[in-house]
């Protein structure tokens, strides 16, 4: 399970890649981490075209989740999309495209869980999720929050490749590849649209970073513009 991404582009990338008319996310803020939970911007259809948005990360989990529990801090990742729970927000009303540069999976092959960062290229350009946002879900997210109404968001999951297998064998995020396929994911039928929940190819992807809990490019150029500290005698 994905549990962790960058976000590191401005918002007038995210737009452009995405088409977006419209842009309701006020000052985007800088996210080289981004955690369940927290509030991220996606691209949601609207009524005068492709709307960026923030939402709240975590689906409203399913009911046998939540026996016992008090809170529903919600479910990251979509798997099976025939659970009934799933099913009733795969139309096009509750698709969206969740705008990431890296993600991460701790290192489960080897067991050591150290952070693996991955991206097209050490440039991180602009890529999206297929995802799924539901909207003004009332729950309590946090016990010490109590009761709150938020947007809510999740991308789905599949089987990993190559790259993804060596460091987490079990599933990657569906990535959404080229302008057609945001197309698809935003409007075509879901018997269509259901095609794009799988692995990207073999190679399409490069380990940016090791180690870390974000991806923090700005820190790594500034690292790289210091010069060499001085030797001390």
């Amino acid at each position: 399970m994905c549990n962790l991404y960058s976000q590191t582009k401005a918002a007038e990338g995210i737009r452009a890649a995405a088409k977006a008319m419209i842009d309701k996310t006020g000052n985007l803020p800088y996210l080289p981490g981004i955690f369940p939970d927290y509030m991220a911007p996606v691209v949601r259809n609207g009524t005068g075209g492709r709307e960026l948005v923030m939402a709240r990360w975590g689906l409203p989990s399913p009911a046998f989740a939540l026996q016992g529990k008090n809170a529903d801090g919600g479910v990251t990742n979509v798997r099976n999309t025939a659970s009934p729970h799933w099913r009733r927000w795969l139309d096009t009303d509750n698709r969206c495209l969740v705008p990431f540069t890296s993600f991460c999976e701790p290192n489960q092959a080897d067991g050591s869980k150290v952070n693996t960062w991955f991206a097209f290229d050490d440039t991180r350009p602009q890529a999206f999720f297929a995802g799924v946002w539901v909207p003004q879900w009332t729950s309590v997210r946090k016990v010490k929050e109590g009761e709150s109404t938020n947007n809510l968001f999740a991308f789905l999951t599949t089987d990993a490749n190559a790259e993804v297998k060596a460091v987490h064998p079990k599933a990657m995020p569906a990535i959404l590849t080229t302008d057609e396929e945001l197309d698809i994911w935003l409007h075509a039928p879901w018997a269509e649209a259901q095609h794009l929940q799988r692995p990207l190819p073999d190679g399409s992807l490069t380990v940016v970073k090791t180690g870390p809990k974000k991806d923090d490019v700005n820190e790594d150029q500034i690292a790289e513009a210091l010069p060499p500290q001085a030797e001390l005698f």
